[in-house]
């Protein structure tokens, strides 16, 4: 059958060099882009799971600047306390030349002039040590318990023979009241409202002390019995009236560091807590004996007040080794983060890879039979338009 009207001959051959030319812008967009998904149209599904892994992978890297932020935010009031040991060091040096009986009066009005030079000194460093503008040794960067709460405080008693010895909240949320809610058998819940942790008491004992670390909500608080209590009973004890509730003051309290690329208190967020480092400030009864002890001396200088300041300085460095201690855990903490939030974004940019990215061997040589296809069928389509004109030969005839 002769027809002139429809070539299906050249339909056919323009369809599939279409087909051709298409697959060729395709391997052509995905070789200049070295995506294998360019648009929701190349892949709907993978194009969802690579945007959210691709995001989950912007947020592990801005964690680990977090992190490092941290360490260094860390190491800047380290520094500061080590120059402040070495003053300690000097004032047990003086107190010990001053305790001695072959020095008078005169030397040892010397010896003071050095002693309240350090201690201004001390004072200044904890005062001017900030990072980014925050004060880090004024206490600022720490929660306290709120000076009107009435409830869960030290010296509060659980139950018979048991109270609270120490409560911890430096690194609890600012403004605040925790509650102890729904105790079950020997477990205690703390919640702030939004988040809430459980911990198990153990039974008490004469002597005995037990610290329930409610870590997630950064409270820490330790018990201490003069008598036998089961723990179901201790327990129970903190549901009662006057004992169920932590308040802590408004303020700006610790620093929250957010290490992971979730919400999760505890998880993706450590606290930071400063101490009060300044020695006419600090409400840490080892700097304030050794303040006392120093202005005891600048009024009386006695070998009796200078070995007092020999003591106080002994109680003072204890103090500052315990919080240098702490902040260099962090430290190794921090560092441990980075380290795995590394791992992990390295693990998700690979399986961000494997879903988006092009493989360029095969998409090389999608491009040459693309090609191929192409210019074969630009010249399969010129052949069947040519097929018509065989319809003339019969007209001639």
């Amino acid at each position: 059958m002769q027809v002139i009207n429809t070539n299906v001959a050249s339909l056919n051959a323009q369809r599939n060099l279409n087909n051709s030319q298409g697959a060729l812008q395709t391997s052509l967009a995905r070789l200049s882009s070295g995506l294998r998904i360019n648009s929701a149209r190349d892949d709907a599904a993978g194009l969802a799971v690579s945007q959210r892994l691709g995001a989950q992978i912007k947020s592990l890297n801005q964690a680990m600047r977090n992190a490092n932020d941290g360490i260094s935010m860390l190491q800047t009031a380290e520094g500061a306390m080590d120059e402040m040991q070495n003053i300690l060091t000097r004032m047990k040096e003086l107190g010990t030349q001053a305790a001695n009986g072959t020095i008078g009066s005169t030397e040892r009005g010397f010896i003071n002039t050095e002693l309240v030079e350090l201690r201004d000194e001390m004072q200044d460093i904890a005062s001017r040590t900030n990072f980014n503008g925050q004060n880090l040794l004024t206490g600022s960067l720490s929660t306290s318990v709120s000076a009107g709460s009435t409830e869960t405080n030290v010296g509060t008693t659980i139950v018979a023979g048991t109270s609270v010895t120490a409560l911890d909240v430096s690194k609890a949320k600012a403004g605040t009241t925790f509650t102890f809610t729904n105790p079950s058998g020997a477990n205690v819940t703390l919640s702030d409202g939004t988040n809430s942790q459980t911990v198990t008491v153990v039974a008490g004992t004469a002597g005995s002390t037990q610290t329930l670390d409610f870590s997630n909500l950064g409270i820490k608080l330790t018990l201490s019995s003069v008598s036998a209590e089961t723990a179901d009973n201790i327990a129970a004890g903190f549901a009662a009236s006057g004992n169920d509730t932590i308040v802590t003051a408004s303020g700006s309290g610790a620093t929250n560091l957010q290490i992971g690329s979730g919400t999760a208190t505890g998880t993706d967020t450590v606290a930071i807590s400063f101490a009060d480092m300044r020695i006419n400030n600090s409400t840490a009864s080892q700097i304030s004996t050794l303040a006392t002890a120093l202005t005891n001396f600048n009024n009386t200088q006695s070998e009796n007040n200078a070995r007092t300041v020999m003591s106080a300085v002994d109680g003072a460095l204890d103090y500052f080794s315990t919080q240098r201690a702490t902040l260099g855990a962090l430290q190794n903490r921090m560092q441990s983060s980075v380290a795995s939030t590394a791992v992990a974004a390295e693990n998700l940019s690979a399986a961000r890879s494997r879903v988006r990215d092009a493989d360029f061997a095969a998409e090389t040589s999608a491009l040459t039979r693309g090609q191929i296809l192409q210019q074969a069928g630009q010249a399969m389509l010129a052949q069947a338009n040519a097929l018509p004109q065989g319809v003339l030969q019969l007209l001639r005839g």
